[in-house]
């Protein structure tokens, strides 16, 4: 599942694929920027913001967002592609390499000065430069929903979905319902920072110190089976902002309290 760690990774290799190169070809399958051609404009690079990637190209910027499927793969020209071509929303290539994003669900080119239009809402984000702990520890204590709809908010924190605040919640003992407000969320923001820095260099995602398949969380994806620390077995129910924005959660009643 994409998240801040995915989205970071991602981001770093299409910088190195791209970055300092000429566009030699450029196709964003989707109506409304299908004209658009930034061919013979420079690569200056590509950038996180929490879920959000950023490739800014001479003086545009292609702003994507991975939502549940999304993925982008770099090929050399010519190379033939691992995937359906009819998945394919967008291409940026250079003499190089040629980077092919599919199942893309949100795409959009704006001017690179007009980027704040679509991340500047974010709250601050734990894997850039300026992450600003305090900030995003009084965001969340201000709201006043339960904390797990407040983690995945990303007015709040930029980065953390699903997998990551069933996870942190477990591992602070935290059920998913507490008010917001009556969480301690700096120890949880620092634990969410040192989990996810962690994560960003890693190839799998995990939580538990182990990457092998069904062993790398706690509680995520793992309703009905037994704890791992109690033997309890773990629950799952749903949250969210509203019904439309539901999510599954995941938690031990014994563990978490």
């Amino acid at each position: 599942m994409p998240e801040g760690d995915t989205v970071f990774r991602t981001a770093r290799r299409l910088d190195e694929a791209l970055a300092g190169g000429t566009v030699t070809r450029f196709d964003l399958r989707v109506p409304r920027f299908a004209t658009a051609d930034l061919t013979g404009q420079t690569v200056h690079g590509a950038a996180p913001r929490g879920k959000h990637l950023l490739l800014r190209i001479g003086e545009s910027t292609l702003h994507s967002h991975l939502r549940m499927d999304g993925a982008w793969f770099v090929y050399r020209p010519g190379e033939r592609w691992r995937h359906p071509a009819f998945k394919v929303r967008a291409i940026v290539g250079t003499a190089e390499r040629e980077a092919v994003g599919v199942d893309i669900a949100e795409i959009e080119l704006v001017p690179t000065r007009d980027e704040d239009d679509l991340v500047g809402y974010l709250g601050p984000d734990p894997l850039s430069a300026d992450w600003n702990p305090a900030e995003a520890a009084r965001r969340i204590s201000a709201d006043a929903r339960s904390i797990h709809v407040a983690l995945l908010d990303q007015r709040n924190v930029a980065g953390f979905g699903n997998e990551y605040a069933a996870e942190l919640l477990f591992l602070r003992g935290i059920l998913p319902t507490t008010p917001a407000s009556e969480v301690d969320a700096a120890a949880l923001l620092d634990l969410g920072t040192r989990t996810i820095r962690a994560n960003r260099d890693r190839r799998n995602r995990t939580f538990t110190g182990v990457d092998r398949p069904g062993q790398a969380t706690w509680v995520y994806g793992r309703a009905g089976r037994p704890c791992r620390r109690c033997g309890t077995l773990i629950r799952r129910g749903e949250q969210g902002a509203d019904p439309t924005r539901e999510r599954i959660t995941f938690w031990c009643p014994v563990c978490q309290r």
